[in-house]
């Protein structure tokens, strides 16, 4: 841990310091840009009267200045991104001392009916996701959750390489997230999607040629007239006649702009994380697979992307007035940019949503390797298909502190059925949640809280926290049955592994038992594996008929009329209980 917290700390000085140095370039270049428009003014001012000379001091100061702005343009990005690396080695040293609550909970991906984010905290706040998540996209963030819940137990061991890929290497990631961070889009991915997919053009064939045939003489009459072969009256004449053509087509230009707009950042932005991709090479297949997509035909999608994004800005240009006026009179360049755009989207538009998507999964794959990076003691699941479902050895919850986390031992066998008995807060629900979460990270691929695992990859169903709903008119009794139904129903299809938590609470005792040893009895005859914990101590005598049933326990103990527990998991039976001794102790009863 402590190596971990110097390697951020060092990273987070670095970037303090190039930070300084960049801050101060930025300074010198207002300055610069500065002194350049007071230049150009006085000679202009100076030279005023005298056209030819005003209009070549003027064309050599806008250029001059553009290309300061330009400059100035790429120092403040670069600042941002410094600070970006600042902010995201300041996080993980956050997250380090267990401080990440300030991070994305992603509670939009609550879903009480799904087969187990509900009942194992996977969402919400201090939930798994939002310990492990470090998306800088909102596409990523959704591909993060999709990947969490999806319950797949295909190529494991290729998502395992994957991850430890990019577990060794903490900059790449960081370089990826920090771009990915300053991506600030006025839209989403899914509506720019729509509008390449569907867009119209407008732009008619000959604007392939027009505006080129139009800017040749725009530019040969300019020539002619600084060498006084033409009047002013023929520059004028273009004008209006570029300004006529362009004129035409100005109300379907705008909202072809207006629309371009919105998008226009998302490419530029988009099209430097792919490069960041295209740029390294992968050594996991998996990895490989997903760069893969976005070669297109031995052209470079970031190439694709940037001319588009190119050609979005250029349009954007028709906001400022100097290339309104003589970018559309003299060179019709509003409609050759049109023309271009429609051509690149009639090309490339539909290949956008491939793009996005690859974008997307590293951006997910990033929080999944900083999670392996910043985990250096946990295993990655030795994957098998012998009889064992999941051994682990010295396993505890990821989300619990480790210093005061007390870890055990388990093994449970194909086709076996664990029975958990314990005291109240003795640690059997944080037990159900450390084997569920096991499980679930595993078929992600990343590495669990647990010192060595063996693992045969099986999909994870629970019913652990089951509530009534007043809207849709159900009792809690009512619910916990549709979700007995539903494990029930999904296991006649499928392998699962079966978590369960006091199932039955909503009725009484004696029906309650009766009905949990006929349930857990049906789970054994279907062939499922899974653990039950349960306070009914007779349901623990089903284990005399059924060899598949293992009984084990969380104990507690009355010391000094204080109670201990130690949660450790214990073989056999519980006898202790602390109900009666708790109500006593906080006055609750006599």
């Amino acid at each position: 841990m402590q190596d971990l917290a110097s390697f951020y700390k060092n990273q987070i000085k670095k970037h303090t310091e190039t930070l300084s140095k960049v801050r101060q370039q930025l300074a010198a270049s207002s300055t610069i840009r500065l002194l350049v428009f007071i230049v150009i003014f006085i000679a202009i001012y100076l030279l005023f009267g005298k056209t030819k000379l005003v209009l070549g001091v003027a064309l050599v100061g806008i250029i001059a200045f553009l290309f300061l702005v330009s400059r100035h343009t790429d120092l403040q990005y670069k600042r941002d991104k410094i600070q970006a690396l600042k902010v995201i080695n300041e996080t993980e040293v956050k997250v380090l001392n267990r401080d990440f609550h300030h991070l994305p909970a992603g509670n939009v991906f609550k879903d009480s009916n799904h087969y187990f984010s509900q009942d194992i905290d996977l969402f919400g706040r201090g939930s798994f996701y939002q310990y492990s998540n470090r998306t800088a996209l909102r596409q990523g963030s959704e591909t993060l959750a999709g990947l969490f819940v999806e319950n797949s137990i295909e190529d494991i061991s290729q998502k395992q390489e994957a991850i430890q890929e990019l577990a060794s290497m903490p900059e790449w990631r960081q370089e990826f997230s920090a771009v990915a961070s300053l991506t600030k889009t006025q839209t989403t991915t899914t509506a720019i999607q729509g509008w390449l997919e569907n867009y119209t053009p407008f732009v008619p064939s000959v604007m392939k040629y027009l505006p080129l045939v139009f800017s040749i003489l725009s530019i040969v009459s300019f020539a002619l007239y600084f060498l006084d072969y033409i009047p002013e009256s023929v520059l004028v004449l273009l004008l209006v006649i570029g300004f006529g053509i362009s004129g035409v087509f100005t109300k379907k230009i705008t909202k072809l702009g207006t629309e371009s707009s919105r998008a226009q950042s998302t490419f530029e932005q988009y099209n430097k994380l792919l490069l960041i991709i295209e740029h390294t090479d992968f050594k996991s297949a998996f990895l490989k697979d997903k760069k893969q997509q976005i070669i297109r035909e031995g052209k470079k999608t970031s190439t694709i992307l940037k001319e588009f994004s190119k050609l979005l800005g250029n349009l954007d240009q028709n906001n400022n007035i100097f290339y309104l006026i003589f970018g559309n009179g003299y060179f019709l360049r509003g409609l050759a940019t049109s023309y271009k755009i429609e051509q690149w989207i009639a090309k490339h538009g539909h290949s956008s949503k491939e793009w996005f998507e690859v974008i997307a999964f590293f951006d997910a794959y990033i929080s999944l390797g900083t999670f392996a990076f910043n985990h250096p003691n946990y295993a990655f699941p030795i994957l098998s298909d012998d009889s064992i479902v999941l051994k682990s050895k010295d396993a505890g919850h990821p989300l619990l502190d480790p210093e005061k986390s007390v870890m055990n031992d388990f093994q449970i066998d194909n086709e076996q059925f664990f029975i958990i008995t314990g005291a109240n807060m003795a640690g059997k629900s944080t037990f159900l949640r450390t084997v569920s979460l096991q499980l679930v990270m595993a078929n992600v691929g990343l590495p669990v809280c647990a010192c060595e695992t063996k693992y045969n990859p099986i999909k994870l169903i629970t019913s652990m926290r089951t509530t009534d709903s007043l809207t849709d008119d159900e009792s809690y009794f009512f619910s916990e049955l549709k979700r007995l139904k539903f494990i029930v129903d999904e296991i006649q299809t499928d392998r699962f592994f079966i978590v369960l938590d006091e199932i039955l609470k909503g009725t009484n005792s004696t029906d309650k038992a009766k009905g949990s040893r006929k349930f857990v009895e049906k789970l054994v005859g279907s062939k499922s594996t899974g653990i039950i914990a349960t306070h009914d101590l007779s349901l623990c005598e089903v284990a005399k008929e059924l060899p598949q049933i293992k009984n084990h326990y969380f104990d507690a103990e009355i010391i000094d009329n204080e109670l201990h527990f130690d949660y450790k998991f214990k073989e056999g039976i519980c006898q202790n209980m602390n109900a009666s001794f708790l109500l006593k102790k906080m006055q609750i009863v006599e």
